[in-house]
């Protein structure tokens, strides 16, 4: 064969391979359908409330609706399974929350067992500190006085929780370990049986949102006496900051934007944007300041920090004081 005519079939069959291939097919811009956001919480509560304004903010930004699903059981584990096992595709997407870290301590059995290698963060979305509630019947005016009490008269007084391992039950025990003070653990299924207890004095301390506190404090029955975040919070700025008399004592009940790892850092890209904007609207922080949320505004990298953080200090107050799950 001529070295003509060998160029002419080599042309041939490069023609040939390209028809047979046939013409590229564009792929639909990110997201192209709609969005499942995924939460462990039941309806109902701040959480679910806020998780639904921050979803419908989202869906604005991204172009599609984004469905919230509840996926509430298993200490949080049951939607944050969900979403590290999804397609990373971008479209199953997880408001994870301080059970991240707390989990593997408290409950290591539960999966995922490694969320710094089988999630990825995409940004923060907000937190909420709580407010140390006294009841008005203890003889203190603020929290020195309190923390001195409670030295001088071990387990006097009892403090509730929304549960064994729940945030606030932690932070108790935090400021017990820092400080010196000792009060006795009474555990509720959840905020509202607490609050209860703490308007009829059988607790006297409880660390609750400022949102759950503000009608016992408008009826007179509590004092609030620090609030739990590293600074002093917007709506009650009267109210010291924990970290003025222990800085390794603050801590929020925090969430933020997670999707399974091997999302295209693309579509992690486009999800951070529209999260950073949803968060900077205006009317949704008039909307939620006064109930003592705070919108943050962490990427991937701020929001991977929090729960290395997280991770540490939740093990140490674990393993120091011996709790248990219910």
């Amino acid at each position: 064969m001529t070295p003509i005519a060998q160029a002419s079939r080599r042309q041939l069959l490069r023609t040939g391979a390209f028809l047979a291939a046939g013409p590229a097919v564009a792929q639909p811009a990110y997201p192209s359908r709609p969005l499942s956001l995924l939460i462990g919480y039941a309806p109902g509560g701040l959480t679910d409330v806020m998780v639904r304004m921050i979803a419908e903010r989202l869906g604005r930004e991204l172009g599609q609706t984004v469905v919230v699903e509840n996926r509430s059981g298993g200490a949080t584990s049951i939607a944050s399974t969900a979403v590290a096992q999804a397609r990373p595709d971008g479209y199953t997407l997880l408001i994870g929350t301080n059970s991240l870290a707390i989990n593997l301590a408290l409950q290591p059995g539960l999966t995922p067992r490694d969320p710094m290698r089988e999630l990825q963060p995409v940004g923060e979305v907000y937190y909420t500190p709580f407010a140390l509630a006294v009841h008005s019947s203890v003889p203190v005016r603020d929290f020195k006085e309190l923390i001195d009490y409670a030295r001088a008269n071990p387990g006097k007084l009892n403090y509730g929780s929304s549960g064994s391992g729940s945030v606030n039950h932690l932070l108790t025990e935090l400021l017990m370990l820092k400080s010196g003070a000792r009060f006795e653990h009474v555990p509720y299924r959840g905020a509202g049986p607490a609050l209860v207890d703490l308007r009829a004095n059988r607790i006297q301390v409880f660390y609750a949102t400022p949102l759950d506190a503000e009608p016992l404090l408008r009826d007179g029955i509590i004092r609030l006496v620090t609030i739990s975040s590293a600074d002093r919070l917007a709506s009650l700025p009267d109210l010291p900051s924990v970290a003025e008399s222990f800085p390794d004592c603050a801590g929020v009940l925090w969430q933020g934007l997670f999707v399974p790892p091997g999302t295209p850092p693309e579509v992690q890209a486009r999800l951070y944007g529209a999260l950073r904007a949803s968060v900077d609207d205006p009317a949704l922080a008039a909307r939620v300041t006064p109930q003592g949320v705070v919108l943050m505004h962490g990427d991937a990298a701020a929001l991977r920090d929090r729960l290395a953080r997280e991770i540490r200090v939740w093990d140490e107050v674990i393993r120091s004081t011996g709790i248990k799950p219910e």
